[in-house]
């Protein structure tokens, strides 16, 4: 006795839409007549358009459900489809691989993007713009320091970064005071619903009547007439 393993089987092209549905299309590939491969053909598109409702917020969704059944058939399949055929070599196209970045970062807990901006202050011409710019990027630069060290930082180091860094172009006046930078702790919601329950029996204490003293005052002297 043999088993039918999905190792052995031929590969899934789609394999959201099953094993069942490749076999129908490719028995409906097999068919002598065009007109038998249309009225299957329409079978298997909505069938398909059922397996997968999400395609019906795609816009075009029954082109897409044209093109996946032209895709499964290996492009074999002879039908009057109401959307032209795909290309196969568009379907199969692959895209050039990405490069990675090889820049090489100074101050990597400023980034790239200081670099940047910085960069571009330094090509602007007008006076007053360039000071509220070189402002800017002397607040972002402290906020990315924060966020990286996790502590407070000078505006002093800031300026004598700025200042490295731009070459000696772009300076602020030693007297400014930078935008105030706050790091708040993220506190999980677990522990944040535990301090909620907490803090609400401590209120509930709080606003109850001393039970125990009234207790006592009770059971100590008996019945009064």
């Amino acid at each position: 006795m043999t088993f039918d393993y999905n190792t052995t089987r031929k590969k899934l092209i789609l394999a959201e839409y099953g094993r069942n549905v490749q076999n129908m299309v490719k028995y409906i590939v097999d068919l002598p007549t065009k007109d038998e491969r249309n009225r299957y053909a329409q079978v298997v598109i909505d069938l398909m358009g059922f397996l997968n409702p999400h395609l019906r917020d795609v816009a075009d969704f029954k082109h897409k459900l044209w093109d996946h059944l032209h895709i499964i058939s290996d492009f074999k399949i002879d039908v009057d489809s109401p959307y032209p055929k795909p290309s196969e070599d568009a379907i199969r196209f692959k895209p050039a691989p990405l490069s990675y970045p090889q820049q090489r970062i100074k101050y990597k807990h400023y980034g790239k993007t200081v670099e940047l901006m910085i960069s571009r202050a330094k090509a602007i011409e007008e006076p007053e713009r360039k000071k509220a710019m070189v402002q800017s990027i002397a607040n972002f630069m402290k906020m990315a320091y924060v966020t990286w060290n996790k502590d407070s930082v000078a505006d002093e180091t800031i300026i004598k970064d700025l200042r490295e860094m731009s070459n000696g172009e772009l300076q602020l006046e030693e007297n400014v005071n930078l935008q105030r930078v706050e790091v708040r702790q993220v506190v999980s919601p677990s522990r944040q619903r535990n301090s909620n329950q907490n803090k609400g029996r401590q209120n509930t204490n709080r606003n109850t009547p001393g039970t125990n003293r009234q207790r006592t005052n009770n059971t100590g002297g008996g019945k009064r007439y």
